[in-house]
Formats: structure tokens, C-alpha cells, sequence
């Protein structure tokens, strides 16, 4: 569709109308490169979308410099970031649409309410370290870390703005003519030595952040953007108002020499143990930008140089070179979903619910009636999360910790209060001896009788962990070094060290067959990659070697084989890589290039076809068992921010997609057959940030949608649905 022009004296009159297919309906800011407009997408999903300005447009190096920031963008979206949905760098107008997330800027929240407490600088301190963490293992260094491009929201900071630079923000340019950063904000190098710049640059711009939230001010302070250069390059920074706790970790991070400053895994180690005073940051109310007419809904005012981001599905990684990416299907509770469709069983506002009688199997008919039950009923919206286990169905949402609900009916069975305010509700583990547990990314994992939902133990972890089920232990990851096991019966420590020859070891998939979890680990410039096999009850490495490449592992072939996706510096996937289960992991590797970079969703494995889904909801099917691997086929969606895949029975495979939908494929020949409608509440699209995967269980499937509603339909007639 042609842009369409505006009329009038207005500054923005000659913004277009339209970018690609989006409708652009507010201005959220300006700034040097461009305007940030507010717009919907077809599915009612809210976006903040940032057109270049017609200036900059006709320039073929800023177009570059703009797709740079697309493909880092792109790479990044995650728990910290905002996931990129659309864009079109190559527009007439080039554009970028990324979700919209209400927030105000760190900038914006200290102008107008002075510096942070203690607790929420303690706060923001881990969220920022473990966004650079993140940041850096996707290969990118942001260059322009400032309270401006910071977003304050009660899931944590968001950190926007990657690969560009924009010209009016500072006087301070390169010989060249092209920004390098903001001055209050950039490290000495990047006066000094602009094409070394590396993410220690970043590290200290956290730090000037730090004392700019906690002061009012930064650490070096002029309106010369020159005198601001020279006091960062000669000049010690001025803490005086940092505190106590927190100034020599600040001082560090503010170190002239790049090598003495520390990572950000070590900042978050340096942070242990946790302030439990340091509660979520929950930001002001902010006025909100002029909405078209009839439009409603929280719509905060975005300072003038602040184009607006917001997150997708997530997932964990790992140390100094982590690309956020979501995790593969096989992720720590990976097997337990979510799902939709039929007729509806409304439930109250959860509080703590004893038990009720499931439906016996006399009453069971031969044939599937399809149900929707509503777990959240009011509130901040996410999809809640489910899991099948022992012929139970359990979920969890916002203010729901854990629910049991009958998979025959969705009538809620008992049902146990949780937290409200976080990203997304738990995920439901199964466990042993009659036990389920509910984990999420930030929050321990608590164990229930899966009888009455009567609470068991809690492992609580004081950094995002990874929870790994492992037959009868559970193996958990704080992400910067330290690995650990408990007993799923008891709750007990089994054990807890680091893993000789891996400097932060991930739990990966677990072998029931061998009784073996696999672990890896990246090197930091994501060239080897440490991929090893331990015995989950002691700990014991039974095997381990380096590869080449950035490689994540993700599976099992049906002859054992591990399958793992090798990652591209951009961040997407470019190869498939087994290694032979013979000789104890010695066995041989085979490097299958894919036919194209996928940007990676999750994956599925059956037999020796591997089923990766991207991001956008492109399914490929790729078979590992000729020679060179080959593609069986390609199928398009157009699905859009999904969920990983889940294998069916039948040739099938299952998955959701953000606006509530599941989609059923028929694996045999690459065809979509079906998907159910999207969730609505009150006639209005609500969107998941994160989105669960279903939950398949014989003949029916469950899924969940951001209206709160979990939903179950009959996986025999997808085409029905």
C-alpha cells in the first residue's frame, strides 16, 4: 500500500500514513534518525513502529547503518529487549515495527521523581548486567547505553536502541562525521579508539547509568559534550551519592582499561545474595500521547529522542557472548503447554481452592467435547502455561501459581494463588512420587502434591536459574557459573560445584535412556562451543569435547544421535550438527548446512527429521539421515511471535502463536490443517509476551491464550477446530 501524506502545518504533517501495511495512528516521540508511531497490526497487536526520516532516507549508508540495526535488533529480542516484528529497510521510508511496551524512560523516571531508592537501583543494577549479558552473547555491543534507552516496566528494564546511531544527540562526532555515542555515557575508548570498542564499552556506560539513576547525574558532568570527553578519558568519576554497598562495584565498572572492568556475569555474582528489599520496579503513572479517536489504553509519553520497544518469547543463554534467542522446545520444562477452543467454563478470581473429584473414567465418552476454561479473569493479560502429567492437567497464570483442572471438562480441581506482577505465569515440571512443580525464568521452583495442591518444597534460586527435570532429580543453572542438583522427591541438595572444563555450563536435553543431561557452554567469541554428558545425581561429567562454532543442543535422533543447531553470527541458525552416541560422545559429527538462516523459534526431532520452527512461524522440515541433510519441505504461516513446536501422535505437530491460536501441520506433507480462532477480551486482542507451548495428550490438545483462558480441543479433527 502507498504511504499516504498528511496535511497541514503540523511538524510530523508530512509522516506517512502507512509503513508496509500498518495503519500509523499516534506519534510516540521523535528524534535525529526518525519518528516513533504508535499503529496496530491486522490481529489488533499494539506497535511502536520507527520510520526514518526522509533526509536520512536517500542516504545509502545510514540505510546500511539502519538494517544493521534490524539484523541486532532482531538478534537481542528477548526478556531484556523488544522483539522486532516487522520491518523494511529497503522502504521508500525505511521502517522497523517492534511491540509496544508501556514504560517510562530511566531518563524520564529520575527528571521527574529523582533518583531511585536503594532497593530499586539494587534492582535495576541485576536487570541491566543480565540484559548486557544477554546482549553481548547474541554478538552485539549496544555503543549507546544511556538512561534514555533504558524502559522502566514492572517486568524489568528493557534496554531499546541497537546499532545506530543518531545524529543530533551529540555535538561529538568521528573524524568521519558519523556518531559514536552519547559523551556522559561512552566509554574512554571510544574517544580513543573507536574501532576497538568491544562490550567492556558497554560495562562502562552501565556504570554511568548507575550513578546517573542513583544521583540525578552522571559521573562525569559538563554541557561541553568536549569537556565531557576529556573528563571521561583523564578525570576520575564522582560517586558521591552512590551507595555505600554498590560504589566499588560502580568504581569498576567505570575503570579506564577495558580489562579491569568487570563482565556482566560477574557484576551479577558480585551481587549475590540478593536484596530481598530490592521489590520490582513498578513505574510511575506517565500522562499519554494524543490517541486516534475511540482508541484507549495505556499509552505512556516517550521522551523526544526515544523510539519504543517491546519483548518476545524468551528463553535463557549464557555467558560473556549470549544471544537471546528463545530457548528450542527442549527447554528446561519444555513438554508442558498451553492451549484453546469449545465451550465455556468461567472461573472466579483464583484464590487458594481445595480439591475437587476429577471425572472418572466411566464418564468419559468416546468422543471429545472441546472446553474453555478462564483461569484470569481481570488484570494485566498473559497465556497461562500447562503441563500433562499422570492424566492431570496442570496450568498456571498471573495470580494462579499452580491450578489442577480435569482434561475431560477443564473443571478447576484446586487451585493455588501465585505472583501477578511478572512477565509471564510458570511453567508446570513434572516430577516423582505424585509431585508437580511450577518454575518460572525469575522465581524458584515450588513443588505441589499433585493429589490436593498442597505445597512441598521450594528451590529457591537467587538468580534466574534453568530447571532441568532429570529422572529423579532436577538440575538447575544460576547463569553465571554455579550448577547444581536437587532431589525431585525431597527438595534436598545432591550436590553443588562447578563443572570441570566448562566455565558456565547450561543443562540441556535429558536422555532417559542413558540417564544422562547434557550441558554446553560458549566461548565467549562464540567460536568452540563444550558440549558434555553428566550423571544427575552426583554431578559426575561422564563425557565431554569442544566443537566448532556456536552450537546449542537440542535433542535426540532416534538412534541417538545428539543434534544440535549451530548459530551464525547474526544470531540465526545456519547448520545442523550430530554427534554419534557411540563411544561414549566420541562418536563421529556431521555438519549438515540448512538451506537458509533461521532465525530460531524452537525445534522438534522425530526419528532423523528435525522440525525447526522460525520466529515469523516458517516450519521447516530437515532430514538428517541423507548424506548432506536434506529439506523435505518448507511451509509458511505467516503466524508471527510462536511458540516452540510439540510433536503429536499421527503425523502431527502443534503450535501457538501470540494472538491465542494453535496451529495443527501435518508433518507427512508439510500442510497446515487446521487452527483454532483467536482469544479476545472484551472484544479487544490482548497479546502474550511470552508464549507457551501446547500440551498434546493422546487424543486432544491443549492451548492457552493471553485473554487467561486455557482450552482444550480434539486433536483427531484439527480441521474442525
Amino acid at each position: 500500500m502507498p504511504p499516504l501524506r498528511g496535511t497541514g502545518a503540523d511538524r510530523y504533517a508530512e509522516e506517512p500514513e502507512y509503513a508496509g501495511d500498518y495503519r500509523l495512528q499516534a506519534c510516540l516521540g521523535a528524534g535525529g534518525m526518525g519518528v516513533v508511531h504508535l499503529a496496530s497490526s491486522a490481529s489488533g497487536l499494539r506497535l511502536a513502529v520507527k520510520v526514518v526520516h526522509a533526509r536520512y532516507a536517500e542516504d545509502p549508508e545510514f540505510r546500511a547503518r539502519f538494517r544493521q540495526e534490524v539484523t541486532a535488533a532482531r538478534r537481542v529480542s528477548g526478556a531484556f529487549t523488544a522483539p522486532v516484528v516487522d520491518a523494511d529497510p529497503d522502504a521508500e521510508r525505511p521502517w522497523m515495527a517492534t511491540l509496544y511496551v508501556p514504560g517510562p524512560t530511566l531518563a524520564d523516571q529520575v527528571k521527574r521523581n529523582g533518583p531511585l531508592s536503594p532497593a530499586e537501583l539494587r534492582r535495576l543494577t541485576a536487570g541491566l548486567a543480565e540484559a548486557l549479558r544477554d546482549i553481548h552473547r547474541a554478538g552485539v555491543v549496544h555503543r549507546d547505553l544511556k538512561p534514555s534507552n533504558v524502559l522502566l516496566t514492572d517486568t524489568g528494564p528493557k534496554v531499546i536502541d541497537f546499532g545506530i546511531s543518531r545524529p543530533v544527540d551529540s555535538d561529538l562526532h568521528t573524524e568521519t562525521g558519523k556518531l559514536i555515542g552519547s559523551p556522559p555515557f561512552m566509554a574512554p575508548e571510544q574517544f580513543q579508539r573507536p574501532r576497538e570498542v568491544g562490550p567492556a564499552a558497554d560495562v562502562f556506560a552501565l556504570g554511568s547509568v548507575l550513578v546517573h539513576a542513583a544521583t540525578g547525574h552522571g559521573p562525569f558532568d559538563s554541557d561541553s559534550p568536549y569537556i565531557v570527553a576529556y573528563q571521561v578519558v583523564h578525570d576520575e568519576p564522582d560517586l558521591t551519592g552512590v551507595p555505600a554497598d554498590l560504589a566499588p562495584l560502580v568504581a569498576r565498572c567505570l575503570a579506564k582499561d577495558p580489562v579491569e572492568r568487570p563482565t556482566p556475569a560477574q557484576i551479577m555474582r558480585a551481587l549475590l545474595p540478593p536484596s530481598y528489599a530490592a521489590e520490582a520496579f513498578i513505574p510511575a503513572q506517565r500522562r499519554r500521547p494524543a490517541l486516534p479517536e475511540g482508541e484507549t489504553g495505556p499509552s505512556p509519553a516517550w521522551d523526544a529522542d526515544t523510539p519504543v520497544r517491546a519483548p518476545a518469547p524468551v528463553p535463557p543463554p549464557r555467558g560473556p557472548r549470549v544471544r537471546i534467542r528463545p530457548r528450542p522446545t527442549i527447554a528446561v520444562a519444555a513438554a508442558l503447554a498451553l492451549t484453546a477452543a469449545g465451550v465455556y467454563a468461567a472461573l472466579s478470581r483464583p484464590t487458594d481452592r481445595g480439591p475437587e473429584t476429577p471425572t472418572s473414567p466411566a464418564e468419559v465418552a468416546t468422543s471429545f467435547t472441546g472446553w474453555h476454561t478462564t483461569l484470569q479473569e481481570d488484570g494485566p493479560t498473559a497465556a497461562p502455561a500447562c503441563g500433562h502429567d499422570g492424566g492431570a492437567l496442570y496450568c498456571a497464570a498471573r495470580g494462579v501459581g499452580l491450578a489442577r483442572l480435569d482434561p475431560v471438562t477443564g473443571r478447576v480441581l484446586w487451585s493455588r494463588t501465585g505472583p501477578v506482577g511478572q512477565d509471564g505465569p510458570d511453567v508446570p515440571v513434572a516430577l516423582v512420587d505424585g509431585l508437580i512443580g511450577a518454575a518460572a525464568p525469575t522465581g524458584p521452583l515450588k513443588a505441589y502434591a499433585a493429589g490436593d495442591g498442597s505445597p512441598g518444597w521450594s528451590a529457591a534460586g537467587s538468580l534466574p536459574e534453568s530447571y532441568r527435570p532429570a529422572g529423579s532429580s532436577v538440575v538447575l543453572s544460576d547463569g553465571v557459573g554455579g550448577i547444581r542438583a536437587i532431589d525431585a522427591h525431597s527438595g534436598k541438595e545432591l550436590w553443588r560445584h562447578d563443572l570441570p572444563g566448562f566455565e558456565i555450563p547450561r543443562p540441556g536435553p535429558y536422555d532417559a535412556s542413558s540417564g544422562l543431561l547434557t550441558v554446553s557452554d560458549v566461548s565467549p567469541d562464540g567460536s568452540r562451543t563444550r558440549v558434555g554428558a553428566i550423571r544427575p545425581a552426583t554431578g559426575e561429567v561422564v563425557w565431554q569435547r569442544e566443537l566448532d562454532g556456536d552450537l546449542e543442543p537440542l535433542g535426540r535422533t532416534g538412534d541417538g544421535a545428539l543434534v544440535l543447531a549451530s548459530f551464525y553470527d547474526t544470531g540465526l541458525a545456519d547448520a545442523v550438527v550430530l554427534v554419534g552416541s557411540g563411544d561414549g560422545g566420541r562418536g563421529a559429527v556431521r555438519r549438515l548446512a540448512l538451506p537458509h538462516r533461521i532465525d530460531l523459534q524452537g525445534v522438534a526431532v522425530r526419528g532423523g527429521v528435525v522440525h525447526l520452527l522460525a520466529v515469523d512461524g516458517h516450519l521447516t522440515a530437515f532430514d538428517t539421515a541423507a548424506e548432506k541433510g536434506r529439506t523435505l519441505w518448507d511451509l509458511e504461516t505467516a503466524a508471527g511471535n510462536v511458540s516452540s513446536p510439540v510433536l503429536g501422535p499421527g503425523d502431527r505437530l502443534y503450535f501457538s502463536v501470540q494472538d491465542g491460536r494453535l496451529l495443527a501441520v501435518d508433518t507427512a506433507r508439510g500442510a497446515l490443517i487446521g487452527q483454532t480462532r483467536p482469544r479476545l477480551r472484551n472484544g479487544r486482542l490482548g497479546y502474550a509476551t511470552r508464549v507457551p507451548a501446547p500440551v498434546v495428550a493422546g487424543d486432544r490438545v491443549f492451548g492457552t491464550a493471553p485473554d487467561g483462558s486455557v482450552f482444550a480441543v480434539d486433536a483427531r479433527d484439527p480441521a474442525a477446530w
